[in-house]
């Protein structure tokens, strides 16, 4: 075997009841290198990491660690061969505090006791070297998303005798300067010789970051090259057999002469502490529309949908639906009152992973189909039925557990779930978020379609190709402040990054200066 090979996976199968996720796959991870590997969602990534990671193990082939063949029960006999993993989707304790979260495993200890002392002293030194400060006491459940994502990373930095760090969608949710600095630490672990195996639906960080590239499809390897021998194009067709690109928008209509369906007036949401999470938002909804919203990591944007949800009764202002001002109390009455809402964290916030796909598609509507306390099955499953093939879920069976779904296939359930509600309004929080190119133009596709149908639907999206191209109109929240707004041909990914950063500081400034 070649010396630069830290891991050799030879013919590996993967089955699962009614689908094989894995067929005679092999695959080499290079010693000091960024191993990407990519594919859509159900191609197999993920399967197969979980197996060098010990999370899974296959149902035929080997893998090997130099000239020795290997195995894991488990993630902790993996880690002891050196190989740690960065889930896509968090595997955090959100009753726990940052650095219980860091060291859990892993605890250090001062005679029988616990030495939480040094626990807090590296926690500080890891998130200080990914350039992001959190109290270590903090507990994770009130971190965002975003910061949530940094905690998960900082666990793998801690591991001295490092090998492999397998990266799984890490900068889904990571703002631009974070991602940067998540790069350059990665390359600090490649030029010390450790192998990162790097799994991301975002092309353009694989082209930048990337050294060699892996791709499967449908549970079968397809192609590999070196990063500085291939391009962007080469690799979606690689993925999906055809060069594919995000659905353009028809901007044709006259928004202004169009039915408004939502009005947000003077929307503000205090902070605990003091200041504003948003402060006097306003903005409106025409019927068929779809708005985008765009900002940094903490502009506000999900805070304004929590609002419209009656996830933040403490929020003022004034919100008009169809011309009648709501009084928001909670969830229920919202859905009731014709909004739906798709979640940025689907596994947390979106899916019961207890349940089946059927079930959770279901979930919010079953009401509709409860008559004296009694559920009507025939016309619970007929209503799925037809979610199922409006919104091209590919599943082999609706009984199934959800987790049996590729990730672009749970989002499909998330937003079936949504639309079973028959809203008039959807609110999509970053509806492509570790999804893979194809999956992507299908949900836009499916996003499109609705608004066609007179759905009108307010989109938030961290990617600016994707606003760019599905939205009739962008606003632009800075800081809780709605900073711009852009209409049909105004809508320019530069613009959009300026107006983002009003009422940062000049260095941040000057950066996007630098990115134009």
């Amino acid at each position: 075997m070649d010396k630069d090979v830290v891991l050799h996976a030879e013919a590996i199968d993967k089955i699962y009841p009614g689908t094989k996720a894995l067929d005679n796959v092999s695959y080499d991870v290079i010693k000091g290198k960024v191993n990407v590997l990519i594919g859509e969602n159900g191609a197999g990534k993920s399967t197969l990491m979980k197996i060098i990671a010990g999370i899974e193990q296959p149902s035929s082939g080997k893998l090997y660690m130099g000239d020795e063949e290997i195995s894991f029960k488990n993630t902790t006999e993996a880690r002891a061969r050196g190989i740690g993993i960065i889930h896509q989707e968090l595997s955090l304790f959100p009753n726990l505090t940052v650095y219980q979260n860091i060291f859990m495993g892993r605890e250090c200890t001062k005679g029988f006791k616990i030495d939480n002392k040094t626990h807090i002293a590296e926690t500080k030194r890891v998130l200080a070297k990914l350039e992001h400060i959190i109290n270590p006491n903090t507990l994770v459940g009130e971190l965002r998303v975003g910061q949530q994502q940094m905690i998960e990373i900082a666990r793998n930095f801690l591991q001295d005798d490092l090998k492999i760090l397998i990266m799984d969608e890490p900068t889904s949710s990571l703002s631009q300067n974070e991602v940067k600095v998540l790069f350059k630490l990665m390359r600090e672990f490649t030029d010390a010789g450790i192998a990162i195996v790097y799994i991301s639906h975002r092309l353009e960080e694989i082209m930048e970051i990337g050294d060699n590239v892996t791709i499967l499809r449908d549970g079968k390897y397809v192609a590999s090259g070196e990063v500085k021998d291939i391009s962007v194009p080469w690799i979606v067709k690689q993925m999906v057999g055809s060069e594919k690109s995000y659905p353009k928008r028809e901007r044709g209509i006259d928004w202004d002469k169009q039915e408004t369906v939502l009005e947000v007036k003077d929307l503000t949401l205090p902070k605990s502490g003091g200041g504003y999470l948003l402060n006097k938002v306003n903005f409106d909804l025409k019927k068929g529309e779809i708005l985008g919203i765009y900002g940094l990591m903490g502009a506000g944007r999900t805070e304004v949908f929590e609002c419209l949800m009656g996830l933040r009764p403490e929020h003022t202002g004034t919100i008009i639906k169809n011309g009648k001002e709501l009084q928001i109390k909670n969830i229920n009455t919202q859905i009731a009152n014709g909004f739906a809402m798709v979640p940025e964290d689907r596994q947390s916030e979106g899916l019961v992973q207890t349940l089946s796909i059927g079930k959770n598609i279901s979930l919010s509507s079953i009401d509709k189909y409860t008559k004296f306390g009694f559920l009507d099955k025939k016309a619970e499953n007929n209503a799925v039925d037809q979610e199922i093939k409006d919104i091209m879920i590919k599943v082999a069976d609706k009984n199934l557990p959800i987790l049996s779904l590729s990730g672009g296939n749970q989002q499909k359930v998330v937003i079936a779930k949504g639309v079973l509600t028959n809203p008039e309004i959807l609110l999509l929080d970053e509806p492509s978020r570790g999804i893979d190119i194809g999956a992507k133009t299908e949900v836009f596709d499916i996003i499109n379609q609705y608004a066609a149908l007179g759905l009108s639907i307010i989109v938030i999206s961290s990617e600016l190709k994707e606003i760019v191209s599905i939205a009739d109109r962008v606003i632009v929240l800075s800081n809780g402040i709605k900073t711009g707004e852009f209409n049909h041909e105004e809508i320019k990914e530069d613009e959009l990054v300026l107006s983002s950063y009003k009422g940062h500081n000049a260095v941040e400034k000057e950066e996007v200066e630098e990115m134009r």
